[in-house]
């Protein structure tokens, strides 16, 4: 498996103050599906910056179209709540605790 990572970038500042039902909705099923792929081993790590600027979603998949599919999948990407970009990403240093 290779390592790859999403920024995804919300359609305006302050969304979390000011998103829509709809969109909160699907904030909402995005959450759900990482914590599915998370117990299944699928996820590394996935979080907004607290500024809420972006977020990050580090993930395994067999290949670049794969990941790229993972993304674009994405009920907030799918849906063109939040933007996103993909890169393949290598994890040099990891901590478990803090």
């Amino acid at each position: 498996m290779n390592t790859y990572r999403y920024l995804i970038r919300p359609p305006r500042v302050a969304f979390n103050e000011t998103a829509t039902p709809e969109e909160s909705a699907l904030v909402g099923q995005h959450f759900a599906r990482l914590k599915v792929m998370l117990e299944a081993g699928e996820r590394v790590l996935a979080g907004p910056c607290t500024d809420a600027a972006f977020g990050v979603v580090i993930f395994y998949a067999p290949s670049q179209e794969a990941a790229q599919t993972i993304m674009e999948t994405d009920p907030t990407v799918k849906h063109g709540v939040f933007s996103a970009q993909l890169h393949a990403f290598r994890v040099s240093l990891h901590r478990m605790t803090a």
